[in-house]
């Protein structure tokens, strides 16, 4: 199981009233019926407020979601995390944007 799957792993142990469930045919969390995180291949993607993707994206740790090519999802961003420490903090930190339970 490789580093993104034990991230999603390990939140749902966090939450367990979490789901999993299919996004952009995709493997995605979510709570309360809201996605906040799906994986591709090699990235998380999660989703955050429009001001933090663009931090995320200025500083060079994330890269615009657009699978449609040419319209980027502002409130959401790609991801490559270092180690499952990282995903799990990411995704930790879209949880809470999209249950409205911000710590920032």
């Amino acid at each position: 199981m490789g580093t993104l799957e034990q991230a999603l792993e390990r939140l749902l142990e966090l939450h367990p009233g979490d789901e999993l469930g299919r996004m952009l045919q995709s493997p995605g969390l979510k709570a309360a019926g809201r996605f906040y995180a799906f994986t591709t291949r090699h990235d998380l993607v999660v989703k955050l407020p429009a001001a933090r993707v663009t931090e995320l994206i200025a500083g060079g740790a994330g890269r615009a979601c657009d699978p449609r090519g040419g319209h980027p999802m502002r409130q959401w961003v790609r991801l490559t995390p270092a180690d499952e420490h990282a995903c799990v903090a990411y995704l930790q930190e879209a949880r809470d944007f999209v249950t409205g339970e911000e710590r920032r």
